[in-house]
């Protein structure tokens, strides 16, 4: 006979641990199963760049909501836990050498301002920024929010003298920062063992559909041996995997995955700030190569793309407290390359390391001095697996009983609180913010939203 369980969670990241967490102990529903054919946290969640923000733009202020609330909660476990985590406000900086930019990005925080982020405040001259404040190493209490605003390039040098002189604008995101990913989410799988939650190791082979509705789910171990659970609730929370396993149940969701790496070095030579939150820069740019390098890449079609722009967003932040010199980076210049389904192991990029280097200097220039002789890096990274919008999939599907929790591109570990609160709220009936309705997959049924995403703008992709 099957095991009788009141959910199943396919998907043991950040996400099904945090749902699971916020059906057992916040709602009581003792008998949940998490099932994963990978130890939990370690197939995406432990790629994590493991930054949060609540920073968005959008034609509404549905994410910034959703993310003041995810933190809200993310606080409330660091208080309780004694900061187990590490959660710290270090916030984010944004950047630009381009006026035309740096007066885009008055109005886009003038707009995350009435959106809920925080006030702004600008600092239009080294007088002016004698009020900033810097950020703190650690901690998150009694921070500042909303963000500062430098638009004078003498206070960005005083400020952040690390940074390039070309520099004319950095906005300072303050309610954002970063933690230890996996300490949260052992932290919340603690929690939900505790309480009743368990783990099965496995794969979701197959989802029972009777009348319309969840009848069991079939999971099938590594030994070949297959585990029946009958339960009326089965959540996809399958992060890269969600489309696939959205197809047991006959329905396709609008996903696609984008290979996402980081590099980790130690900056032996001091050149950035430990002490600075995440940093952005948001110009395109083309790197910077001697003319034979130039020549020899564009008459190579594996190589000709090294000579072409790459698209903005590089960004870096420091890893790690005391005497750690490490140092985090990451380009998005893979996401032209989407996949239906992820590819595992992650395709080989041998000149990652190298041209985020390259690209780096633009915004620092005192790495340059590590171009010539590349020091050792690691390499690790992920998909992102996104809709068009880059807003998540959460809440009910057409099978009644099934939901899905998926689509959480880059920013699966700050979204996972605030995800798991509304999924769990959906599947028990209880009230739901008034932002269910932004993240739920029948959004696409509305012409109206449809509409919208003909002209949508900036994602927030970093």
């Amino acid at each position: 006979m099957p095991r009788t369980t009141d959910v199943v969670i396919c998907g043991a990241g950040i996400a099904g641990v945090a749902a699971a967490h916020a059906l057992a102990v916040t709602h009581g529903v003792r008998n949940v199963v998490l099932v994963d054919e990978r130890p939990p946290l370690t197939l995406t969640s432990d790629k994590s760049t493991e930054a949060y923000r609540n920073w968005w733009p959008g034609p509404d202020d549905a994410m910034v909501r959703f993310m003041n609330r995810s933190i809200d909660l993310l606080e409330q476990w660091a208080d309780a836990s004694d900061n187990r985590f590490l959660l710290n406000r270090r916030g984010y900086l944004y950047t630009t050498a381009d006026p035309a930019k740096a007066a885009q990005m008055r109005l886009d925080a003038q707009r995350a301002e009435l959106q809920g982020a925080g006030r702004v405040r600008e600092y239009r001259s080294v007088a002016d920024a004698a009020t900033y404040r810097r950020s703190e190493s650690v901690g998150y209490t009694d921070h500042p929010t909303g963000a500062d605003l430098f638009l004078d390039a003498d206070a960005i040098a005083e400020h952040f003298p690390f940074l390039s002189r070309d520099i004319v604008a950095v906005l300072h995101a303050r309610r954002c920062g970063w933690m230890s990913g996996q300490q949260l989410g052992m932290y919340l799988l603690e929690e939900s063992r505790a309480a009743g939650v368990t783990v099965l190791n496995g794969r979701v082979e197959a989802v029972d559909v009777q009348h319309g509705r969840v009848a069991g789910v079939t999971v099938a171990g590594a030994d070949g041996t297959t585990t029946p659970l009958a339960t009326p609730v089965f959540v996809n929370s399958a992060g890269p995997f969600a489309r696939s396993v959205s197809a047991l149940l006959n329905i396709d969701l609008p996903l696609f995955s984008e290979m996402h790496l980081k590099v980790a070095f130690e900056d032996t030579l001091g050149v950035v700030d430990r002490g600075t939150g995440l940093v952005i820069l948001d110009d395109a740019q083309s790197l910077a190569w001697s003319d034979d390098e130039r020549a020899e890449f564009a008459a190579d079609d594996e190589t000709r793309w090294l000579t072409e722009p790459l698209p903005a967003g590089i960004h870096l932040r420091p890893e790690g407290y005391g005497q750690s010199r490490t140092m985090l980076m990451l380009w998005d210049y893979h996401s032209a390359h989407r996949f239906d389904a992820p590819v595992l192991p992650l395709p080989d990029d041998p000149f990652y390391p190298e041209v985020v280097m390259r690209g780096m200097v633009r915004l620092a220039p005192g790495l340059a001095a590590y171009v010539d002789r590349l020091p050792p890096v690691y390499v690790d990274g992920g998909y992102y697996t996104k809709t068009a919008e880059n807003r998540p999939l959460i809440g009910p599907l057409a099978v009644e009983g099934a939901y899905v929790n998926a689509a959480f591109s880059g920013y699966g570990l700050m979204a996972a609180p605030a995800a798991a609160e509304l999924l769990a709220a959906q599947i028990v009936g209880s009230a739901v913010p008034d932002y269910a309705g932004a993240f739920a997959l029948a959004r696409y049924n509305d012409p109206r939203y449809r509409a919208m995403l003909a002209d949508w703008g900036n994602t927030g992709q970093l």
